[in-house]
């Protein structure tokens, strides 16, 4: 099976590349596609989100291609011969969608449609496109299910959404076999410090304070990268073209509640919480109902947030020389946390 991944450098695309290649994303081995001879095409533009140093770089399986989705001809020389496609590409940090929505627009939307007809012009036999619970918006009570209406409150959600009613108007206008998938808050080793898991990690390992939004009693529920990516893989393998599923993780937390126990697993006090004036447009709360995918396709989540919190901890406590430099890189970037 020949898989071409979008994003496949960033954060959760280079976990399924990872996985993939390794053999990891399967429950049946002996009745599923993601057997070894698997083969990757990775296309990743290398943004400051995007590291090779994420890959198995060097693994013959893997081919790795510097490229915009945006870039038209790029897919179009590329796709032919592929049997599969999963879109992880993305703009993906609310806060900075706050002041440059228009990258959001052209990476999400433009990018996601470019993928989407050049899947159609190759005859892709199967499509993922990965989105986010986000462009449901906020819910007070209860979870959203697949059919709940999209109500994006940010430029970042609402380009994800973009991106989901373009891959629902190819299925119907030009019959392309493509899935939507929509996950809770993820978390996991090697994810970019600009997202609040890693970056109170990597600020409480540094002895500096963690900014924590308003009255921090905004609710997430939180999802093992490696749980989203076996479910993802689920889906692409199992799943109904045309239909969508959601990914929940099954753990919610306030953000103060997360707060406290990064600041306890650090080793630090609750002196290094600081709270800071809240986010513009910054939604209450998400929750998902998963009950689709987990009755349909089989899938459950495996890892215990408690012990994935701390594995967590502990992988970025002991690779310091991966996420110091990408750190640094932060003072380009105007953020909220």
């Amino acid at each position: 099976m020949r898989i071409l991944v979008t994003g496949g450098a960033g954060f959760i695309g280079s976990r399924y590349v990872r996985a993939l290649l390794a053999g990891e994303l399967s429950d049946e081995p002996d009745g599923e596609r993601s057997a070894a001879d698997a083969t990757v095409t990775v296309v990743d533009k290398l943004t400051y989100a995007g590291n090779t140093a994420n890959l198995p770089i060097g693994d013959p399986r893997l081919t790795f291609v510097k490229g915009d989705v945006c870039d038209v001809a790029l897919l179009r020389e590329l796709l032919p011969g592929h049997d599969a496609v999963v879109h992880f590409a993305a703009e993906s940090h609310v806060d900075r969608s706050l002041v440059s929505a228009g990258d959001f627009a052209v990476s999400n939307v433009l990018g996601t449609q470019s993928v989407l007809d050049c899947c159609v012009l190759a005859g892709i036999e199967r499509v993922v496109h990965v989105s986010t619970d986000e462009v449901h918006g906020s819910i007070a009570a209860g979870s959203w299910t697949e059919d709940a209406p999209i109500a994006p409150r940010s430029p970042y959600a609402a380009a994800k959404a973009g991106g989901d009613l373009f891959a629902r108007a190819y299925h119907i206008t030009h019959g392309l076999p493509v899935m939507v998938t929509r996950c809770s808050n993820n978390y996991g080793p090697y994810q970019f410090p600009e997202k609040v898991i890693p970056l109170f990690i990597t600020n409480l390992l540094s002895g500096d304070p963690v900014p924590l939004f308003g009255d921090g009693l905004h609710s997430r529920e939180w999802l093992h990268v490696d749980d989203h990516c076996r479910a993802v893989h689920r889906v692409l393998e199992r799943g109904t073209p045309g239909e969508v599923y959601n990914i929940g993780g099954g753990t919610e937390l306030t953000n103060r509640e997360l707060t406290e126990r990064l600041v306890e697993l650090c080793g630090a006090g609750p002196a290094s919480i600081r709270h800071v004036a809240d986010r513009k447009g910054h939604d209450r709360r998400y929750s998902l109902d998963d009950a689709k995918i987990r009755t349909l396709l089989g899938y459950r989540p495996r890892v215990d947030f408690d012990a994935g919190l701390a594995d967590t901890v502990r992988w970025y406590r002991d690779n310091e020389a991966w996420w110091r430099p990408r750190r640094a890189e932060l003072r380009r970037f105007p953020r909220g946390w």
